[in-house]
């Protein structure tokens, strides 16, 4: 049987296949099982493309480029981070309820939980209230675990039972229990002050660089002492991130400070990522042209915007929508311990 050079078989010797097979048949139902789902709630499956103008305007997602020349002219397109810009056009086109099973590739991602190319179960809803989302969430936990034959949903030593409700924590709710930092203290009227959120990292014993922006110093809150305890024995939704985080969701009526925006997870992993929809083409163009500058400042480098998502922005109606990594959720409902074992052809090398 031919191994790598590392001693390891490849995914397609055959017992290894064999080894894989029980998760993979399994992927296959849970895909099933979803869009049943989506199909019994009115949603109508659509396929974006792959390559886009922009791949996504995220200071810390690297996409793979690609020129192409039909003319003889060199253009540059990308492979896409993300299908949401590509949905949000169909929004804009007057589709109410769109799902999409979207590959996608971001560069520099690989480990456990990552790889370059992954699919992103991507969904929205025009003129809903964007908690319809976290019952879409709960919904898709339960089908996931009943399609893989499953009771819980294990990762890394920890549990978590896919039936039960899940909890609704917010994210500054979690910043005072797991770390003892009041948050919302450090975003008065919605604009972070780095030094007060510098001093009560720190005090809470939280290392930190010289160069940390507020951003860095909440990432590095959130991984250290937060995500462990979330998606224990049953899944957390962690809601109302704090305007400075808000990416693409809008502000919220009733704080300015945050965001309509939650991340569902499970067994501490990061499993869905979802928005009450910005809607405002000025405000958005704003935070994408910020995140460039910032991405161009770290790491030399900057995409370029969709000026079609933006201008599709400005007609598009009140939305919800959310993202979820599929191989995740696969990984959880079966055991697996990375996401690589789900995928059927894993990238090798």
């Amino acid at each position: 049987m031919p191994d790598d050079s590392s001693g390891f078989s490849p995914f397609w010797a055959p017992h290894v296949h064999a080894d894989r097979r029980p998760a993979l048949l399994a992927r296959g139902r849970i895909v099933a099982g979803l869009r049943a789902y989506f199909a019994a709630n009115d949603f109508v499956e659509v396929e974006t493309g792959a390559l886009q103008v922009s791949p996504g305007n995220e200071i810390h997602l690297h996409a793979f480029a690609t020129l192409i020349a039909p003319d003889g002219t060199p253009s540059q397109l990308y492979l896409r981070t993300s299908p949401e810009f590509a949905c949000k056009k169909i929004l804009a086109a007057g589709e109410c309820r769109i799902v999409e099973f979207a590959k996608v590739f971001r560069n520099r991602e690989r480990g456990a939980l990552h790889a370059p190319e992954f699919t992103m179960l991507e969904w929205y809803r025009t003129g809903e209230p964007y908690a319809a989302l976290m019952a879409d969430c709960a919904a898709i936990l339960a089908k996931a675990a009943e399609a893989a034959g499953s009771k819980e949903f294990r990762f890394r030593g920890r549990s978590a039972d896919p039936f039960a409700a899940p909890q609704r924590l917010t994210v500054a709710e979690a910043f005072q229990k797991f770390a003892g930092i009041d948050l919302l203290a450090t975003v008065p009227d919605g604009k972070p002050d780095r030094a007060v959120l510098a001093h009560a990292a720190t005090a809470a014993g939280i290392r930190i660089a010289a160069d940390d922006t507020w951003g860095d110093i909440f990432s590095r809150v959130l991984v250290e002492r937060i995500e462990q305890h979330l998606g224990n024995g049953r899944a957390t939704i962690l809601d109302e991130y704090p305007a400075e985080q808000a990416a693409l969701a809008r502000t919220s009526p009733r704080d300015p400070r945050v965001a309509e925006r939650f991340e569902l997870y499970v067994c501490g992993v990061e499993l869905a990522n979802g928005f009450a929809e910005l809607t405002d083409a000025a405000e958005q163009r704003r935070r994408l042209e910020n995140e460039m500058a910032e991405k161009a400042r770290r790491y030399g480098e900057r995409y370029p915007l969709d000026e079609d998502f933006l201008a599709a922005l400005a007609t598009m109606p009140p939305a919800c929508g959310i993202a979820l990594g599929l191989e995740r959720l696969v990984m959880l409902a079966t055991g697996a311990s990375r996401v690589d074992q789900v995928q059927w052809a894993p990238l090798s090398g």
